[in-house]
């Protein structure tokens, strides 16, 4: 029978009707296959997935692929997302097999669950004849299939690791971190934005480098690159123009058609992006970016406890994209006479649409001010008729079935999605932004975490579930110390170094200096991987080591700050040649070789002063402070009636300041 009907995963729930007979990933799954002796399917996707529902609906459905599968093989499915430790396993026996991976992902393994073939999707007619090859493998060259499956067992124990073992080099080069934009520079898309490949994916933590890189080395062309990305995605159809948020992708080289699905990391971490390329910049369109995004999560992706949901369906009615593209008549019905047509030139609305099957995607050609001049209207007018008419877009949409929400709440995406909060805060001074940090921080400290820095992955019918991973400890432990450095309440600092401590204890490695992905408490799997390469989501790993370098400064503990160092050491001669991959490796590297400022901010006057300062884009700062000394750099800094600024270097601070313009000096 089909056990998925038990499952709180919206993704298992899914496919809890399907006549295959599913169970959850467990012991008696196993126990099933080795009693059967039958070889496992282990299905594996998530519930935005586009092409996982084509398989489910192609294959899953039908009774005679189900029978076949339940006769010969034991079936398992797994939300990725709920269990990123058994697909980084699975996925890495993809790559090693195919070159390359995807979801849905699916493997073949032997009964204690060593796989032996990987693929990704696959038509009915594809898929049969893979279930007979396999079942007809399994049952008559058993022991070529379980040679392989060792064989592939090791590779996959060695694809993670490549590391350099401990290293106790100190020296650092200012000219080894300029060089590093050589890496860059021939994979930009000097006319689209992005990287010079299709599909695009915005890969927010490539362009947070760069602007960091301007920043220290006073490049015009890093910056313009992010510019230029950042405005191309503004236009594209890869950003909802009437509901805010971003698609998850383009599938093609200029933003325009995306695969639908809406994911809390991409939008977090973008909101993030805008926030610090505004600070740099002031233009009004990354401000608008930041407030569309950020009331999409909030009226889509938000739980009313403070968490956030994970994701929103590609799909609705059973087609991709239908809730978010129009037919040129439809377009035309909902807006006034007088607006349609200088609306349709806006968007690019035609008779025969723009995409496919007469329907639209709406795209953006021209930045405002160019459109109204040249359809010599003012700017004022053109937003204010841009306004109206997306609310009326807006509304007719709302009518239109929505796509379904993944309403789990995974603890690493709350904690990018804390840190987007906190940096909105930061650039455009809402409080509103504040306000939603500080209510996710305290729900996932309430219901996520316990007193001994145990963390909880995944959230859902008012119950947390599933030992955290490597992610959630350190985007969590990084979101705590964003959260503290614009609030100064100390409670989120001690949270960031418990979840770190934490992390030291259970999830670190005798053999180097990175941490395991999953801790020492996991359940056992036929491999303990590590995280090092960034993608989407920067690497866990990566996150880390600026955690445990920034910490270290906060609390003057050199042991973090030389752990930070030694995981840098391991993967340095990775960084120059590796390009957006190894981008927050990258970071890290800048905040090494220029060195962290600390910025103490001492006396009653606190929060405005703190709030005003970090309307700037200071990538390498540490702001702390308040009205007590309750950290060492704060000691003996507290002046009655006063609110003193504290530009430090090297353990060394400059003369006390009053003025927020007297310390940006000492910053530059």
């Amino acid at each position: 029978m089909n056990k998925l009907k038990y499952a709180s995963s919206p993704y298992l729930l899914q496919h809890a009707d399907n006549p295959v007979h599913w169970q959850e990933w467990g012991e008696e799954a196993f126990a099933l296959a080795k009693k059967e002796n039958k070889p496992l399917i282990i299905s594996i996707g998530y519930a935005a997935c586009h092409w996982c529902h084509v398989m489910e609906h192609q294959s899953f459905s039908q009774q005679d692929v189900a029978d076949f599968m339940n006769e010969n093989f034991v079936c398992i499915k797994v939300d990725r997302e709920e269990r990123p430790d058994v697909d980084r396993i699975y996925m890495d026996a993809a790559q090693i097999i195919n070159g390359q991976g995807g979801w849905p992902l699916n493997a073949f393994a032997l009964p204690d669950g060593k796989p032996f073939f990987a693929g990704t999707y696959f038509p009915k007619d594809r898929w049969m004849e893979i279930l007979a090859k396999i079942s007809d493998l399994y049952k008559n060259e058993n022991q070529k299939v379980v040679n392989y499956a060792n064989q592939l067992t090791d590779g996959i124990n060695t694809h993670s690791i490549d590391v350099q073992p401990n290293i106790r080099e100190t020296t650092y080069s200012k000219q080894e971190y300029e060089e590093l934009f050589d890496s860059f520079r021939n994979q930009i898309d000097y006319e689209l934005g992005g990287f010079n490949r299709a599909p695009k994916f915005p890969l927010p933590i490539a362009w947070e480098f760069l602007l960091q890189y301007s920043y220290l080395t006073k490049n015009e062309d890093a910056l313009n690159a992010v510019k230029l990305t950042l405005d191309e995605m503004a236009k594209g159809g890869i950003y909802d123009q009437v509901g805010g948020g971003f698609a998850r992708y383009s599938v093609d080289e200029y933003w325009k058609v995306p695969h639908f699905e809406k994911m809390l990391y991409d939008n977090a971490q973008l909101i993030s992006l805008y926030s610090h390329a505004y600070q740099i910049t002031k233009k009004e369109r990354y401000a608008e970016i930041i407030k569309e995004s950020f009331d999409f999560v909030i009226r889509e992706l938000s739980d009313k406890n403070g968490g956030f949901y994970s994701s929103l369906n590609a799909d609705s009615e059973g087609e991709e994209g239908k809730f978010y593209v129009w037919t040129y008549d439809e377009f035309k019905s909902v807006l006034d006479d007088d607006n349609f047509e200088l609306l349709s030139k806006y968007y690019n609305i035609t008779i025969e649409g723009n995409w496919e099957e007469g329907n639209n995607i709406l795209l953006i050609k021209s930045e405002k001010n160019e459109f109204a001049k040249a359809n010599k209207i003012s700017i004022g007018e053109f937003n204010k008729i841009l306004s109206e008419a997306n609310n009326q877009l807006f509304k007719y949409r709302s009518k239109r079935e929505r796509p379904s929400t993944d309403n789990k709440i995974l603890t690493s995406w709350n904690g990018l999605m804390l840190k987007a909060c906190v940096d909105a805060f930061k650039a455009l001074g809402d409080e509103k932004y504040l306000d939603a940090a500080i209510k996710n921080a305290e729900f996932l400290e309430s219901n996520m975490m316990k007193e001994t820095g145990f963390l909880y992955r995944n959230y859902m019918n008012n119950k947390a579930s599933i030992p955290a991973f490597l992610d959630d400890y350190a985007a969590l432990s990084d979101a705590f110390l964003d959260l503290y450095s614009i609030s100064f309440n100390k409670k989120w600092l001690n949270n960031s170094k418990l979840l770190a401590d934490y992390c030291l204890e259970h999830f670190g490695s005798e053999e180097n200096a990175m941490f395991y992905y999953t801790s020492d408490k996991s359940e056992d799997l036929i491999a303990r991987t590590y995280e090092i390469t960034d993608n989407v989501i920067p690497a866990s790993n990566s996150i880390m080591a600026n955690v445990l370098l920034k910490l270290g400064h906060y609390f003057d503990h050199e042991n973090y700050v030389l752990t930070a160092e030694q995981m840098f050491y391991q993967v340095k001669d990775k960084i120059s040649e590796s390009g957006p991959w190894y981008a927050n490796w990258a970071l890290l590297e800048g905040m090494l070789i220029y060195g962290t400022i600390e910025v103490a901010i001492v006396g009653d006057n606190y929060t405005e002063i703190n709030k005003e300062m970090q309307k700037h884009y200071l990538p390498t700062c540490l702001f702390l402070g308040g009205n007590t000394e309750n950290l060492p750099l704060l000691e003996n800094r507290y002046i009655k009636g006063s609110t003193m600024i504290y530009v430090c270097r090297n353990k060394t601070c400059k003369l006390p300041v009053e003025l927020v313009s007297e310390a940006m000096e000492q910053i530059k």
